[in-house]
């Protein structure tokens, strides 16, 4: 992936999809790309992802260090930089602060278990990390064996973490995680939701691969029966 007008200008209209609709609020979040020569092209520490022009960009070394641009990077550039260097496939990461699925993690309850057969397609489960204090390496450490096995996580009391194999991608996956989490916290206003069985769960994973998709599968907590 090459910086580009049209990358800077992808990243900016994501920000303002993400401030839309009540992914991030303030300056929260933060959008990150793998570029071909080894550097991340970043959105600036402090700046509203809502109201990001194209120059307001950054590139940044693996070392997290500023190669270009006027802005700071992130203080959650590692956590990004965990998920590049746990998976080659990564060539975006998208962390937010998606409402719903945050109340999840504040109350201890898992968005992996087997109850919307959409979201095991896409994901099989959505883990929740060990706390990490927010702004440190510790959102780098705990991400990494989540990572490895998933595409959509959360980090306890934080936020979310979505990679692709281009931003947009992990953008959608952003979307679909919050969309379950409110149709998951709908669900529990109105009363007991009913698992899948095994079997179901087992046919919903053979029809993701026949549809021909590809990426980890997090599947603990999926066979509730099992585990």
């Amino acid at each position: 992936m090459k910086d580009s007008d049209t990358l800077r200008e992808q990243i900016c209209e994501i920000g303002r999809r993400m401030y839309a609709r009540n992914f991030v609020a303030a300056s929260d979040g933060n959008i990150t790309a793998r570029l071909d020569d080894g550097t991340f092209l970043c959105t600036p520490s402090g700046v509203s992802k809502g109201f990001m022009k194209p120059e307001d960009l950054i590139i940044a070394d693996a070392r997290g260090e500023k190669v270009s641009g006027t802005g700071k990077v992130t203080s959650e550039f590692f956590t990004h930089l965990a998920c590049y260097e746990e998976r080659a496939d990564v060539h975006g990461v998208v962390h937010a602060h998606p409402p719903h699925a945050i109340a999840f993690t504040l109350a201890g309850l898992s968005l992996s278990e087997p109850v919307l057969p959409e979201v095991i397609a896409a994901f099989g489960g959505i883990p929740t990390s060990a706390y990490a204090t927010p702004g440190t390496p510790e959102g780098n450490e705990v991400i990494r064996p989540l990572i490895r096995q998933c595409d959509a996580a959360m980090l306890d009391r934080h936020g979310s973490v979505t990679v692709g194999k281009s931003v947009e991608e992990a953008y959608f996956k952003l979307e679909k995680l919050e969309h379950a989490a409110q149709t998951l916290f709908a669900a529990r206003l109105l009363g007991n939701m009913a698992h899948l069985s095994a079997d179901e769960v087992d046919r919903t994973l053979e029809a993701r691969r026949a549809y021909g998709a590809t990426g980890p599968v997090y599947t603990t907590g999926l066979y509730p029966d099992r585990d």
